[in-house]
């Protein structure tokens, strides 16, 4: 089990895919018209194995719009984590008595959405794929967009809370049936990547702060960004989130 898309909501996608395109070297794989069906656009760009996603309100009165609205601008929306077993991932959810707001049935691409009221920090979805490595949302020809020249994979992500500790529990406690380990008081260990719970540091309110990527030298990214304006206060910022290079 690991963390396989993160999700960026803003109000203007091209720009955003543009920056992280730039910055990266990465492409788009695809544009989901099925996506529509929240009233947003959206474009699927390969980090290795992982995947970005970048999504924008096209039609008022939007859930992701009125996250925009909530949290001041850009951000991390949602957290993707493919599960090894579907159906006890969703039996942990129902036993916790966390509502699931959106469920895919289809056997290829089993997904649900958690309810980011009783979760917290972010929308967390619970995904299976069969065959595992495989990934609907980002059509059938995703490979063939992959470039590993300058990036390599999504490690983690981080979020911030008023109480991290709280948060924590309560996203460990819908992964603690996929063998998910406590590292310290506020992180999850997965597999391979890794949710951080950090005290709220802006005016925002809880949410995503930082994606984690890895990449294949820091130093060049870092001096790509500030050439593309890219850096506040030291820090790459795109979409509303940072990215911390490892």
């Amino acid at each position: 089990m690991d963390i396989r898309q993160l999700v960026l909501v803003c109000k203007n996608r091209d720009r955003v895919v543009k920056n992280l395109c730039d910055l990266f070297d990465i492409k788009v794989a695809f544009n989901d018209p099925g996506i529509i069906f929240f009233g947003l656009e959206n474009a699927l760009l390969p980090v290795g194995n992982t995947f970005i996603e970048v999504i924008s309100p096209v039609e008022e009165g939007t859930t992701a719009g009125r996250f925009l609205d909530r949290r001041q601008g850009d951000g991390g929306y949602m957290v993707i984590i493919q599960v090894d077993d579907f159906l006890k991932s969703k039996e942990m959810v129902n036993q916790q008595g966390i509502d699931i707001v959106f469920e895919s049935d289809d056997p290829a691409a089993r997904a649900i959405h958690l309810h980011p009221k009783q979760i917290g920090g972010a929308i967390l979805s619970l995904d299976f794929m069969d065959p595992q490595e495989s990934w609907k949302w980002a059509g059938s020809e995703w490979q063939k967009f992959v470039e590993t020249k300058t990036v390599e994979t999504i490690i983690g992500v981080q979020i911030q809370s008023s109480d991290p500790t709280q948060m924590k529990n309560r996203w460990q406690s819908v992964l603690t049936s996929n063998n998910s380990k406590i590292e310290d008081k506020n992180q999850i260990n997965l597999d391979q990547t890794s949710i951080e719970f950090i005290k709220n540091e802006d005016t925002r309110g809880e949410g995503v702060t930082a994606f984690k990527i890895k990449v294949k030298d820091i130093k060049s990214i870092k001096r790509k960004a500030a050439e593309l304006k890219l850096l506040v206060d030291g820090e790459i910022v795109i979409g509303g989130v940072k990215f911390f290079l490892s």
